[in-house]
């Protein structure tokens, strides 16, 4: 399926890469032709090969993003890019470029914001490793469970998107945890987004993955617990609040007990720490409910910064 964009929104394919010169021709080529018009916007991320001329040399536009890791490239792409459709593809040629007519046209005829490309091993493909698989399925559920939006897929690095969707995103991550800040980020404004199952194959010969299992995992952890406590304040904190709660009164209930009945007051040292935590409990709770309050007002502020740009037609 083939589209051209002449004579509709500007589409522009923004491109992360670092140290792809094995991949980086076939993405761009592939993109030209399944998307005729494109623009396509190569973003090196300091690369120490050949990256940058081959990709200048398949006709992409090449920029230049010296901070490593790609929540960089993409923070930078998104403020300096302008189109009315944006597409987020990785470098490696592992996603398949003949899907993203359909995501287009899915995104501009339902009015949504987001449309995800859940990765599809082809047969006899070993891209999507057990280990990757699993973790990834696990942090969809995670996430789906905090934020109260089913996913598929929030590590995938193939999205396309809207105007207004990517200039209200603030782009916060430095490196490969940028995927689960979009994810949360369209949970959080609740823009209209689906999904869509794309191919997912096997890197080229000659290239190498970027990835590295254990630490990107526990990067993306250490995001999602803070995402939970920045954009879910009163559910962390009143958690917070009731576990220190309990504690306190399982501590204190024999002391007070035993005062009621003796005027005494034992274990003194006990005492203290029971009464310190409920006074910890109770303040816990209150920032849950003042921080509370600030993310009303500020998701009704980006929630009119989203509402300022037009959408596709």
């Amino acid at each position: 399926m083939s589209v051209t964009v002449a004579d509709g929104p500007s589409i522009a394919a923004i491109v992360p890469c670092y140290n792809e010169e094995a991949a980086i021709a076939s993405v761009v080529a592939d993109l030209k032709r399944s998307m005729p018009g494109i623009a396509v916007y190569v973003y090196d991320n300091a690369s120490t090969d050949r990256t940058v001329e081959i990709a200048r040399a398949a006709g992409a536009i090449v920029r230049h993003e010296p901070r490593r890791g790609k929540g960089n490239v993409v923070r930078r792409a998104f403020a300096d890019v302008d189109a009315d459709i944006y597409v987020m593809i990785d470098g490696d040629d592992t996603y398949d470029a003949d899907a993203l007519p359909g995501m287009i046209e899915r995104l501009t005829s339902e009015h949504l914001d987001h449309v995800l490309g859940v990765r599809t091993a082809q047969i006899g493909s070993s891209a999507y490793r057990p280990g990757h698989e699993s973790g990834n399925r696990l942090f969809n559920r995670l996430v789906g469970r905090l934020f109260g939006e089913p996913v598929s897929d929030m590590l995938s690095g193939y999205r396309v998107m809207s105007r207004r969707f990517v200039k209200s995103f603030p782009a916060v991550s430095r490196e490969f945890e940028i995927e689960t800040e979009l994810t949360v980020h369209c949970m959080s404004l609740r823009v209209p987004q689906a999904e869509v199952n794309v191919g997912f194959r096997d890197r080229p010969q000659g290239s190498e993955s970027k990835l590295r299992t254990y630490h990107d995992g526990f990067r993306i952890l250490r995001l999602i617990g803070s995402l939970v406590q920045h954009e879910r304040p009163l559910q962390f904190y009143g958690l917070t609040s009731a576990v220190l709660a309990i504690i306190g009164v399982v501590l204190g209930a024999p002391l007070i007990w035993t005062f009621i009945n003796t005027g005494l007051v034992p274990r003194l040292p006990t005492a203290v720490l029971a009464s310190s935590l409920i006074i910890i409990a109770m303040l816990s709770l209150v920032v849950g409910l003042v921080l509370n309050a600030l993310l009303r007002s500020r998701r009704e502020m980006a929630r009119l910064i989203y509402l300022q740009y037009g959408i596709a037609a």
